[in-house]
């Protein structure tokens, strides 16, 4: 899943954050029983250099997001910082947003889900379609909540 020949260097903030993304890999294994990290690899630089979008925001009335790697800052037109500083709900259209949160909410109860579809909003007001998107709990090594995260494979065209 990770694409080794990319030159692209990990963004400091992204290593700064080395435990919540380490929480992210490790609660997909355990919950989905599929590594997003290969053994022995570094989680920070794995998740950043994958081919799908993965994204997590943390907890709170309104969470931001923590994590968005490359394929991520891609499909949303938005750099690091930005997307750091956003909440989460503005990944969807205010129309969508209703939805969005029921799919957390069935996230929170089940654990994970891996049958995801939906529309998204890019920075740029660019729509564009995820599906088969699997969305879990991400859990610090207590097994507390810390988060949520999604995964899912690149959009290959906005919508008009």
């Amino acid at each position: 899943m990770v694409d080794d020949d990319s030159p692209e260097a990990v963004p400091a903030a992204l290593s700064a954050d080395s435990a919540r993304i380490a929480a992210v890999a490790a609660s997909h294994l355990r919950l989905t029983g599929r590594a997003l990290v290969p053994p022995g690899r570094d989680a920070v630089a794995a998740i950043w250099h994958a081919p799908l979008v993965i994204l997590a925001h943390g907890l709170g009335d309104d969470p931001l997001f923590f994590l968005g790697n490359r394929m991520a800052l891609r499909a949303f037109e938005t750099t690091l910082p930005a997307l750091r500083a956003m909440p989460s709900r503005l990944s969807a259209e205010p129309a969508l947003r209703d939805e969005r949160a029921r799919l957390l909410s069935r996230v929170t109860a089940a654990g994970f889900i891996d049958d995801y579809a939906g529309i998204r909003i890019s920075a740029r007001g660019r729509r564009f379609a995820i599906a088969r998107a699997t969305v879990w709990n991400v859990c610090d090594e207590a097994g507390v909540r810390i988060g949520q995260a999604a995964a899912f494979a690149p959009p290959l065209h906005a919508l008009a």
